[in-house]
């Protein structure tokens, strides 16, 4: 038995063997069918995971999130500053610490008021309003088909980069414009799920797991949540 040779495309077989023998096929097919078949297979699961980074609107947020159709639950960080977000169907919480909550809040000129009232949102569930501006910002982190539907789509001509690996499971690489419109990972085990991601312009790199995994989604014991009111502190 002979071992995998690494060329500047990737990973290829023993000279004279199939690459994408015992996979799920789609290595063959053109890139163009290689990402349809992935935002197909993508579409029809109802949970993954998605780390990774996002540069949207001059902001990096990096994301660590287990989506499903009815909500999510995970970590995102921006600026430096971590919170939790959990939406269980149309309802939105934001979890984070004093710290968190004190540099929000800024407007205020009384310091100790401030203080106060971080103390009081300190690692507890607060949800957010529907009206406030966050809600559509934060809720965008937590929709599968919305997420999956902006970056699961590579710029410019799409080409074929080799045969790769992730996580230890066989892919075949798709590109746009050579790289610079995006590579998508796609996986050459089971269903055709895509692996991971390299986005167009230096916009973040994700990567997907857990393809069809379930997890519970439950919504925060009232002990644990706090309902600011309309609109959260310097939203």
């Amino acid at each position: 038995m002979c071992a995998l040779a690494v060329t500047g495309l990737g990973l290829t077989g023993c000279a004279g063997e199939d690459p994408d023998a015992g996979t799920n096929g789609v290595g063959k097919l053109a890139a163009d069918k290689i990402q349809a078949k992935a935002q197909a297979a993508a579409g029809v699961v109802d949970t993954v995971r998605l780390s990774g980074t996002v540069v949207a609107g001059g902001k990096s947020y990096k994301l660590d999130m287990s989506l499903k159709s009815d909500g999510a639950t995970g970590s995102v960080t921006a600026d430096g500053a971590a919170f939790h977000l959990l939406r269980v169907d149309e309802e939105l919480y934001l979890k984070a610490d004093a710290a968190f909550w004190k540099h929000e809040d800024g407007k205020s000129d009384d310091a100790g008021s401030d203080t106060a009232a971080a103390g009081k949102l300190d690692d507890k569930y607060v949800k957010v309003p529907t009206g406030d501006p966050s809600y559509k910002k934060f809720s965008g982190f937590t929709d599968k088909d919305l997420l999956l539907d902006s970056v699961l789509t590579l710029h410019g001509s799409l080409d074929k980069d080799g045969h790769h690996e992730q996580a230890g499971v066989r892919t075949i690489r798709i590109t746009g414009d050579g790289g610079s419109g995006g590579t998508l990972d796609v996986s050459l085990e089971g269903k055709p799920y895509p692996l991971r991601l390299v986005r167009a312009g230096g916009a973040g790199t994700l990567t997907f797991s857990a393809w069809g995994k379930d997890f519970t989604l439950e919504e925060p014991a009232k002990g644990e949540t706090v309902d600011y009111g309309k609109e959260l502190p310097t939203s």
